[in-house]
């Protein structure tokens, strides 16, 4: 009997049942069990009905196993079969762009980011929602003015609490700077895993600077979740919500907004997210 994607996912989910260790290990392992499976399957069976399937969960098991040089290979071999014009399916082009371009843009890869996005223009030209798109691509461009890794920051303020702040003069620690307001639903969820980090490593080298995107009459309420949340390191705030000096700055558009600097003051990530945080922190505390 030919193997299908259904036989992959039972397969795969029995292997994982059987898996000694972390809930997070058990989540990898299971991930890169289904990549090789899905990798195998597309291969054998190119045209398979269920192809566009398996591309899908074959992206979700690079996105756990942190592989985003797949990802990225991945999804420009999906763009480049998307067709152009009339015969492209907008929501598709738009989706498959805006995922690949976030992949790019936190390799640090601008230049591959706007070429990306100029091959997107070309490629909505003639079909019905061109329109749309093209500000959809425009918004994505401007998001550029973000750092990426490899790059250097510059934060130099008088923090929430009155002390002296400079990024520059903090060489030879590993920071976070976090880009969160007390209304950022994402950002109060993503929250015990920046506390976790700094209780565990703030005696290794590990610090946290905060920019509150909160507004000047959410300043009692910013201070008092400071305090209740017991959250020890220095916020800037200026009460002008995304107007912020350092949010203008570096064009943030969306919070949570982190980048880790390595003891060097460069950017060694982007936007890490749950257990990856603390992973990341140890591995650049330990160089």
């Amino acid at each position: 009997m030919k193997k299908t994607l259904i036989h992959i996912s039972v397969g795969i989910a029995l292997h994982g049942l059987i898996i000694a260790g972390p809930a997070q290990e058990i989540a990898k392992k299971h991930a890169a069990a289904s990549a090789t499976e899905l990798e195998a399957y597309l291969k054998t069976n190119p045209k398979a009905e269920d192809k566009n399937d398996a591309v899908e969960l074959l992206l979700m098991a690079y996105d756990m196993t942190g592989n985003t040089k797949s990802s990225a290979a991945l999804l420009q071999e999906k763009f480049n079969a998307l067709g152009s014009g009339a015969d492209v399916e907008a929501r598709n082009l738009f989706m498959t762009t805006r995922a690949l371009f976030e992949l790019l843009k936190e390799e640090g890869n601008k230049k591959g980011a706007q070429k990306l996005l100029a091959d997107a223009n070309k490629k909505c030209a003639g079909n019905e929602a061109a329109a749309q798109l093209a500000q959809a691509f425009s918004q994505m461009e401007s998001s550029l003015k973000a750092p990426s890794k490899g790059e250097t920051m510059d934060l130099k303020f008088t923090s929430l609490e009155g002390k002296s702040i400079d990024l520059e003069a903090m060489k030879g620690k590993v920071i976070l700077v976090d880009f969160w307001a007390t209304w950022c639903g994402p950002c109060i969820a993503e929250l015990p895993n920046v506390i976790n980090a700094y209780n565990n490593y703030h005696s290794k080298g590990f610090e946290v600077i905060g920019i509150s995107l909160d507004k000047a009459e959410d300043k009692a309420k910013l201070q008092s979740f400071i305090k209740d949340k017991k959250m020890p390191w220095p916020q800037h705030f200026d009460g002008l919500g995304w107007a912020n000096k350092f949010a203008k700055k570096y064009g943030i558009s969306g919070i949570p907004a982190t980048y880790l600097i390595g003891t060097d003051g460069k950017i060694v990530a982007t936007n890490l997210r749950g257990a990856a945080l603390e992973e990341a922190v140890k591995k650049h505390i330990a160089k």
